[in-house]
């Protein structure tokens, strides 16, 4: 699936590290409904591609590491997914059954592949700040 639940609750922990300075992992769940294993299983991810900063210790947390203004939704989705497609044939490795006799692709699947282009396209212009200002 495109858009999983890892990927929506990943955008929540981003909304709820939006205006502070740093959040205990327990204050992210609290401000969010998010269970911690699954918050420190995003905070990894997010990590990970450097769209947050932790902090170990007494006082530590999470904070975001870049304006939300130059923040897209798709770099949070593929931090959380790096291959997202929206149906499993249009993943390179999956071996469709109903491709042609040429060795071409079906017709849905190269609809369903420019669907996914426009999508892709719509997620790295859209901000994280644009969301949040819209809410």
């Amino acid at each position: 699936m495109f858009i999983t639940r890892e990927c929506d609750y990943a955008v929540r922990v981003v909304r709820a590290l939006w205006g502070e300075s740093r959040l205990s992992v327990s204050d992210i769940c609290e401000k969010e409904a998010i269970t911690a294993p699954f918050a420190y299983k995003i905070l990894k991810k997010l990590q990970k591609a450097e769209i947050v900063k932790g902090y170990r210790g007494v006082h530590g947390g999470y904070s975001l590491n870049r304006g939300l203004d130059e923040l897209t939704l798709y770099e949070v989705y593929s931090a959380i997914d790096p291959d997202m497609f929206i149906i499993e044939c249009l993943d390179p490795k999956y071996n469709c059954v109903r491709d042609g006799q040429d060795g071409l692709p079906c017709l849905v699947h190269r609809e369903l592949l420019s669907v996914q282009d426009e999508l892709i396209s719509l997620l790295k212009r859209k901000t994280i700040q644009q969301i949040m200002e819209e809410a």
